[in-house]
């Protein structure tokens, strides 16, 4: 055995040492958190491990800064054959992966194409970073330094592999072996040689060493660093949340005796895939760019949120390992030295951030379960909830409503309740808004003329029907959600309820895809689902007459993102004879909230300007007649808004239900 060899087994051995240590140590910390089992459904997580982490399907979704990142990862992947090659020559120096045949040439000229655009990747990165200066991308000077020593080592990297490569084919007098196809490495071996090889096997041991120490270097300083998402990405990805549980808030065990916590305070009251949120954090920002909250001026910043957690997790961890009761640090906790009340009440839960994490990181569950800790724990929270969760308790529905009126909406449309006659094909599930609000009981009411017109058996729950759990629920007083739903699923149960439709997406997201954690399975429909659907089948009939009006269509961000519904709406729409549908600049899956989701409908905006004025504006800009929602908080939101900017005399705010109504032969 060469000394080289000798000497390439011992630093081999420190630095899986050190890189080991220090992954068991983060395994530890995570450990601390609470049990939440992610390791079911092994093929649907490795097809999305496929999808996002190796597609790059999110990263994708910015086209410049996404095929950045694309070709750097992908360079990096590639380029495990020479650093396993390299390593193994460590142990071996003669190897090579010329053995392989026809796959060598392939792994050759990969390196050589793949080299150069990681370069160019690289340098294009540090370009937007220093030159253009994105603003998602500003992490403060040490962030910058640190994002700088990583695209320099990755630089460096690529740099040694096409130097090793240079000298090694210097050494053959230029000549390259069977399957080998090197054409850049060939013109780069000319010139930094000069057609002698006299002095490249030393430049070849040179380069050989130089690439081992920086890729040993490398993957010992990312768990030091922001990027140790290299190493955390893809396990978070693949323990993401899949399914019909995607966008499901967790539900905490109220009867467990011997609780002592119930929602989050500190880092190791959230579970163990939360904290590994914190250390899978690339601190993109494509979160906070796309956070409503932080778009008018907020304090909240979903990126700060997770990287807060990583924070407080290496900063108390180590402590709770050791045994060590240190009062300056155990004095502290996550929610109020870390993050702030006005940072998470700001949260509108419409997933924007969620959505756009290339690795999959869950900032609504962490936010609600701080939340709770607030709301269960410490009883601190806005004046304003507390009339919120009195009305609830009391009305059953978030305003200072008699819950005994809750059908009269319906008088004189011969609508008969479950209680009078349960023997129906579909339950309409009202809400609390289309119950009590003067505005939007107009758009109950259209859906109701619509499944008469397409003589649709229905029945509605009236007084028997109490708020859907969810304003209370993400609000963080689970308690009370909690109770709504049990209740509720009771009366469903009671009455056999096999479907319902509601015109509500908050309504349609509890009930659908929440209510399956407290015993209630239904199929659910959203009203712009089963109107597209009648009219499809022909049960409605839209006149020919031409309607000559221009419409834009603002997305719920609980019937879209949470529930992918964005083309029902938009098709029923089109089918309106003359009608010119108009997008927004932010729509669909790139949709702006309105501003009242996550409980925000009852709450006042102290700090930036409004959410939803900032919506109006951007719906006023498409010159629409009409604004479209299918949504009872974005109907009031966006009417609001609209009114603040003196628009409401020229543009109108209705529902889908409403629109087709209008143009429904009677």
């Amino acid at each position: 055995m060469e000394l080289k060899n000798i000497v390439f087994i011992i630093v081999f051995i420190a630095s899986f040492s050190l890189l080991t240590y220090n992954l068991l140590k983060v395994i530890k910390y995570l450990k601390l958190g609470q049990k939440e089992n992610r390791f079911d459904q092994p093929a649907e997580r490795i097809k999305n491990v496929l999808k996002v982490a190796f597609g790059q399907s999110k990263l994708l979704r910015d086209p410049i800064a996404g095929t950045i990142h694309f070709l750097i990862f992908w360079g990096f992947i590639l380029f495990l054959f020479v650093v396993v090659e390299s390593l193994i020559q460590g142990f071996y120096s003669p190897f090579t992966w010329q053995f392989l045949g026809p796959v060598y040439s392939i792994i050759t000229i990969v390196q050589d194409v793949f080299g150069v655009l990681v370069i160019v990747s690289c340098l294009y990165a540090l370009f937007r970073r220093f030159v253009q200066k994105v603003s998602r991308l500003d992490v403060g000077k040490e962030g910058n330094i640190d994002a700088s020593i990583i695209l320099i080592l990755i630089l460096l990297v690529v740099f040694s592999m096409f130097g090793l490569n240079s000298a090694h084919l210097a050494e053959r007098n230029f000549v390259l072996s069977n399957y080998e196809i090197r054409p850049l490495t060939k013109i780069l071996s000319y010139v930094l040689f000069s057609e002698s090889a006299t002095s490249a096997s030393l430049w070849y041991e040179i380069f050989w060493w130089m690439h081992i120490i920086l890729v040993f270097g490398f993957m010992n300083y990312l768990p030091y660093s922001k990027h140790f998402h290299v190493i955390t990405s893809i396990p978070n990805v693949y323990f993401n949340k899949i399914g019909r549980q995607k966008y499901v808030l967790k539900k905490l065990n109220l009867e467990d005796e011997n609780a002592e916590q119930f929602g989050a305070a500190d880092f190791e009251h959230l579970s163990w895939k939360q904290i590994l949120d914190g250390f899978a954090c690339t601190e993109c920002g494509r979160c906070t760019e796309a956070c409503p909250a932080a778009n008018t001026g907020k304090q909240l910043s979903p990126r700060k949120i997770i990287v807060d957690i990583r924070r407080r997790t290496e900063e108390k961890a180590p402590f709770m390992l050791a045994g060590i009761e240190n009062q300056e640090i155990f004095s502290k906790t996550l929610v109020h030295n870390y993050i702030k009340d006005e940072e998470l009440w700001a949260c509108t839960t419409c997933n924007a951030c969620v959505y756009e994490c290339p690795v999959t990181i869950e900032h609504v569950d962490s936010i609600v379960d701080m939340r709770r800790n607030l709301v269960l724990m410490e009883s601190n929270f806005p004046a304003e909830m507390n009339v919120v969760f009195k009305n609830i308790e009391t009305n059953y529905t978030p305003w200072a409503f008699n819950s005994q009126d809750r059908a009269n909406w319906a008088e004189g449309m011969d609508i008969k309740t479950m209680a009078e006659d349960p023997n129906c094909e579909i339950l309409f599930w009202v809400g609390c808004a289309g119950s009590f609000d003067a505005r939007y009981q107009k758009v109950t009411k259209s859906v109701a003329k619509l499944m008469q017109i397409a003589n649709i058996n229905f029945r509605i729950l009236g007084n028997e029907e109490k708020c859907n759990g969810d304003t209370a629920r993400r609000l963080g007083n689970e308690y009370l959600a909690q109770s709504l739903m049990q209740e509720n699923v009771e009366k469903l149960n009671s009455y056999n309820v096999k479907k319902i439709v509601t015109a509500c997406p908050h309504c349609y997201n509890s009930l659908k895809n929440e209510y399956p954690q407290f015993g209630g399975n239904y199929e659910v429909l959203h009203h712009t689902e089963l109107i597209l659907q009648l009219i499809e089948e022909g049960k409605l009939k839209l006149k020919s007459d031409q309607v000559k009006q221009k419409v834009t269509y603002h997305d719920s961000c609980y019937l879209g993102r949470y529930n992918n519904i964005y083309d029902q709406p938009r098709e029923s729409l089109k089918l309106i004879n003359g009608l010119d549908l108009i997008e927004m600049q932010r729509s669909k899956d790139k949709g702006f909230c309105c501003g009242a989701g996550g409980g925000r409908m009852f709450l006042e905006e102290k700090e930036g300007t409004r959410i939803n004025v900032n919506r109006a504006e951007e719906a006023l800009k498409t010159g629409a007649d009409i604004v479209a929602s299918a949504c009872p908080f974005c109907m009031t939101m966006m009417t609001d808004g609209i009114k603040s900017l003196e628009k409401s005399e020229s543009v109108g705010v209705k529902d889908i239900a409403e629109i087709i109504l209008q143009q429904t032969i009677q």
